[in-house]
């Protein structure tokens, strides 16, 4: 009895495993797939986001799929995170080295974007203001032709770098400096 009490127990485990490799296998590529955007500063420092880069698919986005005036994660899948080892003035405020996580605002003349002292989220769920660590004014503007990836990138310059964050025509910035 205790022999087949083992057995059974094996097959199951087996078929648990088979069932797992199929699972992984069947998944795919992801249709927002991971990206990252480092901009090198002064002294050795960096700054690094990780974020997904969902695509348009002939979707309307600003003002329809992100709906305008309402919290977004600015990005897809795993929540976007904003890494630093130095202390940064983002948009003229200090945000202190460590790791954050990324939300926007957008609206059509105008985007806030959020760093949250709250990380580790997936999806969409905005922790709420009271884990927002600052809400800062960004630069909106539009681009010459229709972005179909959004894409979060940097411009290095003197200072700093300036953080844009761009899809469909338009592009969202702000200047980052030590």
């Amino acid at each position: 009895m205790r022999i087949l009490a083992i057995l059974l127990a094996v097959c199951v485990l087996a078929v648990g495993v088979l069932a797992g490799v199929h699972a992984a296998q069947e998944k795919g590529p992801r249709p927002s797939p991971a990206a990252t955007a480092s901009c090198d500063l002064r002294g050795g420092k960096t700054l690094t986001v990780n974020y997904s880069s969902p695509r348009a698919k002939g979707r309307k986005i600003f003002g329809a799929l992100v709906p305008y005036g309402e919290v977004w994660r600015a990005g897809a899948n795993e929540a976007t995170t904003f890494v630093t080892d130095a202390d940064l003035n983002v948009g003229g405020k200090t945000i202190p080295a460590g790791s954050y996580t990324l939300f926007t605002i957008p609206d059509k003349d105008k985007w806030t974007l959020i760093i949250s002292k709250k990380t580790g989220e997936w999806g969409t769920p905005y922790p709420g203001a009271d884990s927002d660590f600052a809400r800062i004014d960004m630069t909106v503007s539009t681009l010459p032709s229709s972005l179909e990836n959004f894409t979060i990138a940097f411009d290095k310059n003197s200072n700093g770098c300036i953080m844009r964050l761009d899809w469909e025509t338009t592009r969202a910035s702000i200047a980052i400096k030590l």
